[in-house]
């Protein structure tokens, strides 16, 4: 989480504009077209960040307790291009954007972390654009998996096939036949409503070099 990067000084100096806040499921914390009122710092939950067009989604990240819903404004993104929907329940601590602000101008490592993040954040959409066009379905299914799970900080995800398709912009059929060949393999255990991992390492050496590469941005 980026807040427990920084240090206790500068944690006081945030904290007391921070309000804790329960993501429910399908919230919408952010819409496209809109300035943000607030920057949402993720504990737990999982956040699908995506672009919504002529009533398709495209998922371009999934941010979990390492990450920030809303902070893409400092970096020039007036309004946000992006809607950010609550995928799995959990908790944040959100802060005003003018609070955010006057905080940074006195804390520059606040700000230092919070770059570092939106670094980490645009390779990981551009590569999710590039993994799209580039890569197989197995290879994007597994990958996605991955990091699902690394922002989750658990091994079962509240998925449906009918989402994975959605935001994966696969067909069902095939994710449904995919997940069957991962789960014959012992990487997945498919369940109502849920998916549980089960092989960590095959799955990842199954997923594409994209996997790495944002992974290893984050850290």
């Amino acid at each position: 989480m980026i807040l427990t990067r920084i240090s206790c000084q500068d944690l006081a100096a945030i904290g007391e504009f921070l309000e804790p806040i329960v993501l429910k499921e399908r919230m919408v914390l952010q819409e496209p077209k809109r300035h943000p009122d607030h920057v949402y710092f993720i504990e737990s939950g999982l956040v699908s960040l995506r672009i919504v067009a002529a009533g398709s989604i495209l998922e371009t990240a999934v941010i979990g307790h390492r990450g920030a819903v809303g902070a893409s404004l400092f970096v020039g993104e007036h309004p946000s291009t992006h809607q950010s929907v609550v995928l799995v329940p959990g908790n944040a601590h959100r802060i005003r954007i003018e609070d955010l602000c006057r905080v940074m101008t006195e804390r520059p490592e606040i700000r230092q972390q919070l770059f570092q993040y939106l670094h980490a954040l645009a390779l990981h959409c551009a590569q999710t654009g590039l993994c799209g066009v580039r890569h197989d379905r197995e290879k994007r299914l597994a990958s996605w998996l991955c990091l699902a799970s690394d922002a989750l900080g658990a091994h079962v995800l509240p998925v449906t096939h009918d989402y994975l398709s959605s935001v994966l912009g696969l067909r069902r059929a095939g994710v449904t036949e995919t997940l069957t060949r991962f789960e014959k393999q012992g990487l997945v255990r498919k369940m109502r409503g849920v998916l549980q991992i089960d092989g960590r390492k095959g799955l990842e050496q199954t997923a594409c070099g994209c996997y790495k590469l944002i992974s290893y941005a984050y850290t």
